[in-house]
């Protein structure tokens, strides 16, 4: 039987020579794969991406120039009441959050000692008085024996000088039953304004003791319609603090609701916390609805300045301080990074002449008539490195200035 001949049989061969070929020479292969693919990686995505700008964004909307800070809600005006005299509570007629007006009964206290003290300058005063009655007469006496000469002029003078001693004597007994009158008037506290009661630091049988300093015995707050915030702001932001400015702020108790204020004072006596020094600005606040509490802490912004829709940009995007490293000199044509920005329009390059305008933490204002939208501004080149490091810059945190 005649065999077929198979026209598949040297390829196969061929093929079997070139896979021993390279299996014996794998190593190598490989190692020239990756030198190969090592090189694509470097310098072909460079290249390709040398031509490519990084930009960022300009966008229209507001921007907001705002000073933030913290401080605590409190009453305008609030007094705090005492006693000028020591005893034990006898009777309290108040308590937290009462209604009161001037002049209204807070408290009193038990008068017996006072009173005691009331009797017995009373007392001291009628004797003094007898004693005066007494020397006045021997005086009139005194005086006209001295007058028909039964009676030397030294006797005289002392019956004058006793008379007057004596009128002196009653003054003093007159001022220390005065006093003891007005003390015992003291045991009973009265309200010195109108306003609410937010604070009682007594209780009935507690003692009351005025030796030393007057204790606190109530606090009330004159207005609770008409509050304050004394909030701390730092040197740094002071400068940019007036008179009148319109503040905001929020509060813990009421999370999705502003209020609103003014600024009223800045006070010129500075404290230092922290090695840092601030100022207490005080800031009016509207509390008709009574929905602000004293105590409250209160997250202030202090309104500096505002516009509304205007050209914006990232403050990042005004870092760069030369042309020259990205941009060919007939791209740039004398234009400098402080009065021209380098745009990018519908992958055309331009430069565009540019004043800064209002600035906030985030974002700067571009005062240009020539922005359009759309445009981006030029901050870099990918591909391009830093001055004196030959590090590549990042695409996505644009170029490195120093």
């Amino acid at each position: 039987m005649k065999k077929t001949k198979n026209n598949n049989q040297p390829k196969v061969s061929i093929m079997k020579r070139v896979w021993g070929f390279v299996w014996r020479k794998k190593w190598w292969v490989l190692l020239g794969v990756i030198v190969v693919l090592g090189i694509w990686l470097i310098w072909g995505r460079n290249n390709d991406a040398k031509q490519e700008f990084i930009t960022m964004n300009i966008s229209r909307g507001d921007l907001r120039q705002v000073v933030t800070a913290t401080g605590e809600i409190m009453p305008v005006n609030t007094v705090n009441v005492g006693s000028q005299v020591s005893g034990t509570i006898d009777n309290l007629y108040v308590d937290f959050n009462s209604k009161v007006k001037k002049g209204d009964v807070l408290l009193t206290i038990e008068p017996s000692v006072l009173q005691a003290t009331v009797d017995e300058s009373k007392a001291s005063l009628d004797s003094a008085v007898s004693q005066l009655n007494f020397a006045k007469s021997e005086y009139n006496r005194n005086k006209m024996l001295y007058g028909e000469g039964f009676i030397s002029r030294a006797e005289m003078e002392q019956s004058q000088t006793q008379y007057e001693q004596a009128q002196q004597s009653v003054k003093r007994a007159q001022s220390t039953y005065d006093r003891a009158v007005t003390n015992l008037g003291y045991a009973t506290i009265v309200s010195p304004v109108d306003g609410t009661v937010i604070s009682r630091k007594v209780d009935v049988g507690q003692t009351v003791a005025a030796s030393f300093q007057t204790p606190d015995l109530f606090e009330i707050a004159e207005d609770l319609t008409k509050m304050q915030i004394e909030t701390a702001v730092s040197e740094a932001d002071i400068g940019v603090i007036k008179d009148g400015q319109a503040v905001t702020f929020t509060v813990d108790a009421y999370p999705t609701e502003t209020f609103d204020g003014v600024v009223r004072q800045i006070r010129l006596s500075p404290t230092t916390t922290s090695n840092v020094v601030v100022y207490t600005v005080v800031i009016d606040v509207d509390n008709t609805d009574l929905r602000l509490m004293p105590g409250m802490t209160a997250f202030v912004t202090v309104i500096i300045s505002e516009k509304e829709n205007v050209w914006r940009a990232a403050n990042s995007a005004f870092l760069v301080r030369s042309f020259d490293r990205f941009l060919l000199p007939e791209e740039i044509n004398g234009a400098t990074p402080v009065s021209h920005l380098a745009i990018l329009r519908d992958g055309n390059l331009l430069m565009v002449p540019y004043t800064k305008g209002l600035s906030t933490a985030t974002e700067t204002e571009i005062i240009s008539d020539e922005i359009q939208m759309g445009d981006k501004i030029i901050v870099g080149k990918t591909g391009m490195t830093s001055a004196g490091t030959g590090q590549q810059m990042n695409p996505m945190r644009g170029p490195r200035m120093r």
